[in-house]
């Protein structure tokens, strides 16, 4: 039975087996106590530096175990050169990857202690910190990148030697990303803003929550984070409203009054909406300001500090509240525009010229002035008088179409609807449209 184990033990499988459980068993025991000592050892401290070293370095360990003990297993079966070297590979690059994000994280935890614990003499600082992230960040895959071809066994002469165009393919390809990379330097060296900061880019406002290599990110009022390349933002006009030597931001309310109104009472009234307001500093005090003769009004400012810019639009608003109302309570008017609208003509169109009445219209006036003229004609002259002449003295005129003037039109009823019927036709004609 004995003899038996043993042979079973002298196996190569059977001893990659138990190399590989005991490295798990390993790791996990390791595991356990790195985190149990190191963590109390770590909570002695007052800084949270060695927590976040022992929290990076806790996965790094446990996977290093265990991949020791797979290439030990390896190690014992009779694997033929090319699996060998394979395996090998392949696990040197899971522990390159493994390592490398755990150095990062410990890298990026260094910069951030010593920025915050930063002189102003001090080179990193926190608006040096992300330069310095990224060149940590650049030089760690750099390394991480030759020692996995190291590991594969791979001649970098020829990578180097052909370096410069694979340079500059790249740089044609990843213009864009090589944009936004340099502008992020630029950013950072230039520091218009920093970790923190309320800005304005365009119509876009936000606190800036990280400087990244490609992008900055912006976390607006509505809490949407917007990515913005730092090409865009290097090439844009940057308003950062927390600059200075304080936080505080003047923020001007317009008010528009009805002339006539009193300057001196209106200047009373608006003076006061903002105190009480919330996040509006008490010094400097709130300033009016009459501005101008506006075209409707007279034209004030109500301006203010506040303490966060990027609370404006709630002091804005809570101050409108307050103005509306103390200039009502206090009978002055707040104008708006009124706007009256003649028209004197349309474009394209031509007046309405008279026109000569219809056949119709000309034959049932002759006949109407006819039988007018033998009931009233007493001498046969058709104007009632038996002078021969019309009732004016003129002799009566016709036109050349036969349309009759309105001295042609004799009096009573019938010349009544006579001249109706002559005003009626000229009304409802058309005129000629020119092509």
């Amino acid at each position: 039975m004995v003899e038996a184990l043993y042979d079973l033990l002298e196996h190569p499988w059977v001893q990659a087996l138990i190399a590989l459980v005991l490295s798990i068993v390993g790791a996990y025991l390791l595991r356990r106590l790195l985190v149990r000592v190191l963590a109390k050892l770590a909570g002695r401290t007052e800084t949270t530096l060695d927590d976040i070293v022992v929290a990076a370095l806790e996965r790094p360990i446990f996977f290093s175990i265990i991949l020791g003990g797979i290439a030990y297993a390896l190690s014992l079966l009779s694997l033929s050169p090319k699996v060998a070297v394979f395996s090998t590979a392949s696990l040197k690059t899971i522990a390159i990857i493994v390592w490398t994000g755990a150095v990062i994280r410990i890298c990026t935890a260094v910069l951030q202690t010593m920025s915050y614990h930063a002189r102003p003499t001090s080179v990193v600082q926190a608006r040096t910190l992300p330069f310095f992230v990224i060149l940590v960040k650049l030089a760690v895959f750099g390394s991480s990148v030759y020692v996995g071809m190291l590991a594969w066994q791979t001649d970098i002469t020829a990578w180097l030697a052909s370096a410069g165009i694979v340079g500059i393919a790249v740089g044609f390809a990843a213009k864009d990303s090589l944009a936004n990379f340099f502008a992020g330097i630029f950013i950072i060296a230039d520091a218009p803003y920093k970790l923190g900061d309320f800005i304005q880019l365009d119509e876009l406002r936000g606190r800036v929550t990280h400087i990244g290599i490609r992008s900055t990110r912006i976390l607006t009022r509505d809490d949407i984070e917007i990515n913005i390349p730092n090409s865009v933002i290097g090439n844009g006009k940057i308003v950062n409203e927390t600059a200075g030597p304080h936080s505080k931001e003047r923020v001007a309310v317009p008010v528009s009054v009805a002339y006539g109104s009193d300057v001196d009472l209106v200047h009373d009234v608006l003076i006061r909406t903002p105190f009480g307001v919330a996040n509006v500093c008490d010094h400097p005090e709130p300033l009016v300001f009459f501005q101008s003769f506006g075209a409707s009004g007279l034209e004030f400012d109500v301006l203010c500090w506040i303490d966060d810019p990027a609370l404006r639009e709630n002091v804005v608003s809570e101050i409108n509240f307050r103005i509306y109302k103390a200039l009502a309570l206090a009978g002055v008017e707040i104008p708006y525009s009124k706007h009256d609208v003649f028209i004197k003509t349309f474009p394209g169109l031509e007046p309405l010229e008279p026109a000569p009445p219809p056949g119709w219209v000309v034959s049932s006036l002759a006949e109407a002035r006819d039988t007018s003229a033998l009931e009233d004609d007493d001498d046969g002259d058709g104007d009632g008088d038996g002078d021969g002449d019309d009732a004016d003295g003129d002799v009566d005129d016709v036109g050349d179409d036969g349309a009759s003037t309105p001295s042609d039109v004799p009096g009573g009823v019938s010349s009544q609807a006579a001249r109706a019927s002559l005003a009626i036709a000229g009304l409802f004609r058309r005129r000629d449209r020119k092509p």
